[in-house]
């Protein structure tokens, strides 16, 4: 028997993956054997798995634990037979395993051996042993058990003997040879990843980068943790991080090996994916960059040649996404598989860089890739994503990247392929280790810099100042933006001398952090100074606030309502905005600004607002998409129980439909402002919004399959709503959850979450919130063919609606049984209880409960053979779902029509209903579109 805990908790009974249960009872398994051969004591098991708040019955459902565990452990074992795996020890219990047995023992037993190595010189023996050890590592240790077990100090310390076994390794490195180093250093950057603050662990991987030869990435590394440090602490590096670039700079460069090839793609990979055509829109004034531009045209590779990358970098405002864009758009015919483009935020105001699975998913989204068909990790995204453009050309632009880490998995492979890269840093490791081609990026020279003022401002107002207009330039520090928003200004104003635009910047004071440079470069803040000083009150007020908008796109409404004005006001404000370039209208009615212009109008707030006038902004603007939201979802589904919302902040200005298509284009639209909102609230507000915000997403995510982006905010609303002690958010948080994790097969995840939202909807007194939760586990149920258990919690679901006296939820439950009937072949009763729900939801006026009854009745009729009046069936509840502007329900309702064909033997008919489903599929991005792709397939 072999057990694991330096990872997933798991047993193997010689080839056999034991299955050990529910989490509960998992999580004692782990918390026994994190403890290798010591007993633990009942009261400290009882405080592992329940905390401060166990039940009555704890050490019952304890001792019942155990007896499983013990039947698992030892299958032969005889009722009333002693144990001798999980024996009771000392008031506790204890697990009884050999050194070979258990991960950590043997992990604990070869680092031991390790170290003894080390003492009698044998180095390169020790790293051995340890690359051994760490080879036992499969994640965290006791991945999978409930995170608030898994947070225990014996877990916690487990962890930290990975940690300090990465380091052991790596200090014994520079005498182990090539192949140990390198295995070291896949283990080592893991390692750094996970603890971006642990000097000790970033100087390791620094010493260790320098002695196989990568200097550059060595030093790049530094670069790159002295900056996070600096950001998340406030310090400069410690000592040892200071030695360690000291090593680097210090040891002789050597050449690296070249990586390993990589197992060719899949031709078929790239059959019939679209070719995206993302790049933002060429700036039609754009000036300059000639000797750029010349080198960069001669790194385009053909279709023949190997895949390119290019990193253009340069300090923030030098114009680096300006040239990438423009450059991209002048070579979009060369690559016609493909223009793709990512904002990778790397160096984001308000939040964190883009996670590599993130980036990943927005390169597969473009090709059409659906969530069913992306692998979990980020490796097996990158090989998919490889496949994917084999035998295709395409240009991928990834503007503003963090570091090479970031990157790399996202560098097309494929011959023909070409990758542009912007970045504040260098990006040395790109370079060494990728083949990539830099360009540097300076401020303008000074006749490029007067070029783009006389592009903006005319050529005869230059002329005729041209000493103001040098001098502007170099009070500019021949800076892009800066000098882009001076000519905005001074184009407002074609009488204004340009003598006297120079003498206010040369007056100006103060400095932009972001624009520091070396002299001559001028400090730029005074220009941004300028630029706001020159508006209206009104629109000062607005451009200062707007650093409080989630982002990353801000409405008219929006605005409004962080102004607390009108939005005939407001139109003035944001239109103001616009002409002083202090704010681009990317698309009609949708404006955004630059991430070093929030980073100023983020710095005036604390001289302008008060707390009080922050939290009220704030208030507003966050209430504007929680109340636009919920009256979204009330158009779109009118008779679902919802949760009851205070009223908005003052001089708040919420949206409103008149209709289903406007309340499914908005939620469209504003689909990443609002998960923004979740996270920002999350972090930093008292989480009651992010709770509420979530609880109304939940529909419209789950409808259009954005399953991980609803783990995703459902996760946080809990964290949030945990931090204020909020039950009934938790609640909902956890119900929500729950459900998402059973959309993505994680089933024991899924009834842990529904199991607490259940305790909380109880301990509320929350009839309606205990019926649905019963209703997801029915769902869940139905998914593992036990209709019996299904049964069972929708007949509690429709006691607790008929007890809060709500008839919708009793007519969803009997549609939902109905639909269990159909799994159980029983389609008599399945069309009794359709029927009864059909009668209840028209009684009530419900449309959408109406359709789904109509929808549930045409499969049934289906069955037994009535293919006339399932199809009648059908197109009632299609029709529905048409008005509703539901367009998942729509494909779903087109999909059974297709099936009722083909059982009639009607395969053009059936192909035709298939073919819409697919192509709504498709649109909204929804992971049923593979299964539907495949049975038009078979339809011939």
């Amino acid at each position: 028997m072999r057990f694991q805990i330096l990872g997933p908790v798991r047993v193997w009974q010689g080839t056999t993956d034991v299955k050990l249960g529910p989490p509960k009872q998992r999580a004692l398994l782990a918390l026994l054997l994190a403890h290798a051969d010591q007993p633990v004591p009942l009261h400290g098991i009882v405080d592992a798995l329940w905390h401060e708040d166990p039940p009555a019955t704890a050490v019952n459902v304890i001792h019942r634990h155990v007896a499983a565990l013990r039947r698992l452990l030892e299958p032969g074992l005889h009722s009333g037979t002693a144990s001798h795996r999980l024996v009771r020890d000392s008031g506790g219990y204890r697990v009884d395993v050999a050194p070979h047995e258990l991960d950590l023992l043997r992990f604990r037993t070869l680092r031991q051996d390790a170290h003894r190595s080390a003492q009698r010189g044998d180095r390169a023996k020790a790293v051995e042993l340890l690359v051994e050890a760490l080879d036992l590592w499969r994640g965290p240790a006791g991945s999978g058990i409930p995170p608030e077990v898994r947070a225990l100090p014996v877990f916690t310390t487990v962890d930290d003997e990975h940690v300090a076994a990465v380091k052991e390794a790596a200090g014994y490195v520079p005498t182990a040879g090539a192949v140990l180093t390198e295995h070291v250093l896949v283990t080592l950057r893991q390692a750094a990843s996970h603890h971006p603050l642990d000097e000790s662990l970033q100087a390791r991987l620094i010493e260790v980068l320098a002695a196989a030869g990568r200097q550059a990435e060595a030093l790049e590394t530094y670069q790159v943790v002295r900056a996070r440090i600096a950001d998340d602490i406030g310090l400069d590096p410690g000592p040892e991080l200071q030695e360690a670039q000291l090593t680097a700079l210090n040891r002789p460069r050597q050449p690296h090996a070249p990586a390993p090839a990589e197992p060719g793609p899949d031709p078929a990979a790239a059959t019939g994916a679209p070719s995206p055509a993302q790049l933002p829109r060429d700036l039609g004034a754009f000036t300059g960059r000639s000797s750029e531009l010349g080198l960069l045209d001669t790194l385009v590779p053909e279709p023949e040649d190997p895949a390119q990358a290019v990193v253009i970098s340069g300090m923030a405002g030098v114009g680096k996404t300006t040239l990438a864009v423009h450059w991209a758009n002048r070579l979009a015919d060369r690559f016609p598989d493909g223009q793709l483009y990512v904002d990778l935020r790397g160096f984001h105001l308000t939040g964190p860089a883009m996670s590599g699975p993130e980036a990943m998913r927005a390169l597969l989204d473009a090709f059409g890739v659906p969530v069913s068909r992306i692998p979990a990790g980020l490796q097996a995204q990158a090989a998919l994503y490889r496949r994917l453009l084999t035998g295709r050309r395409v240009m991928v632009v990834l503007d503003n990247a963090r570091d090479s880490e970031q990157v790399r998995p996202l560098l097309p492979a494929p011959p023909g392929c070409l990758a542009i890269v912007t970045s504040r840093h260098q990006l040395q490791g790109l370079m060494t280790v990728e083949g990539a081609h830099s360009v540097s990026l300076s401020p303008l020279g000074g006749d490029e810099a007067l070029a783009l003022l006389s592009r903006r401002l005319g050529s005869a107002r230059v002329t005729r100042e041209a000493a103001a207009a040098a001098e502007i330039v170099a009070l500019c520090g021949r800076l892009p933006l800066a000098l882009a928003i001076v000519s905005a200004r001074a184009a407002l104003n074609p009488g204004y001398p340009l003598a006297a635009i120079a003498d206010e910047l040369r007056a100006s004071h103060g400095s932009l952090d972001a624009f520091m440079g070396e002299p001559p470069l001028a400090d730029a803040r005074c220009v941004f100074s300028w630029s706001y000083q020159a508006l209206t009150p009104r629109a000062a007020e607005l451009f200062r606030l707007l650093a409080l908008h989630p982002g990353p796109h801000c409405s008219f409404a929006a605005a409004a309502s962080l102004a607390a004005t009108s939005t005939r006001e407001i139109r003035l404000c944001l239109a103001e905005l616009v002409r002083a370039h202090l704010l681009f209208e990317n698309e009609p009615g949708r404006f955004t600004s630059h991430s070093l212009l929030r980073a100023y109008a983020a710095e005036l707030i604390g001289e302008f607002e008060s707390a009080h006038d922050v939290e009220a902004a704030t208030a507003r603007v966050l209430d504007h998409y929680l109340h636009s939201a919920h009256a979204a979802e009330a158009v779109l589904a009118p008779h679902r129980e919802r949760i009851t919302l205070r009223r908005p902040a003052a001089h708040t200005l919420p949206e409103r439909f008149s209709d289903q298509r406007g309340a499914a284009d908005w939620f469209g639209r504003e689909r990443p402002v609002l998960l923004a909102a979740v996270a920002q609230d999350g972090r930093h507000g008292d989480g009651a919004f992010s709770w509420q915000l979530a609880s109304v997403l939940e529909l419209y995510l789950d409808r259009n399959g954005r399953w991980q982006q609803q783990q995703t905010v459902q996760s946080t609303a809990i964290t949030a709503a945990q931090r204020e002690g909020d039950l009934l958010g938790q609640a909902h948080g956890h119900r929500a959850l729950g459900f998402a994790l059973s959309r993505l097969g994680q089933w024991e995840g899924a009834h842990e979450h529904l199991e607490r939202a259940l305790r909380m909807f109880k301990e509320l007194g929350d009839m309606r919130g205990q019926a649905r939760v019963h209703r997801y586990e029915a769902f869940i149920a139905n998914q593992h063919s036990r209709h019996t258990e299904a049964l069972e919690h929708y007949r509690l679901a429709g006691d607790l609606y008929r007890a809060a006296g709500y008839l919708n939820g009793e007519a969803s439950v009997h549609n939902e049984v109905g639909w269990t009937y159909l799994l159980l072949g029983e389609y008599d009763k399945a069309v009794d209880e359709c029927s009864r729900s059909l009668a209840i939801h028209r009684e009530t006026g419900d449309r959408n409960g109406e359709a789904a009854a109509w929808d549930s009745l045409g499969v049934a009729y289906r069955q037994l053979g009535h293919h006339d009046q399932a199809l009648d069936s059908f197109r009632r509840a299609l029709g529905m779902y048409r008005q509703l502007r539901d367009s998942y329900l729509v494909a779903d309702t087109l999909i059974h029509i297709a099936d009722t064909h083909l059982a009639a033997d009607r395969t053009d008919r059936a192909a035709e209903a298939l073919r819409q489903a697919l192509d709504i599929l498709e649109d909204i991005g929804h992971p049923d579109a593979e299964g539907v792709r495949a049975k038009l397939l078979k339809t011939g």
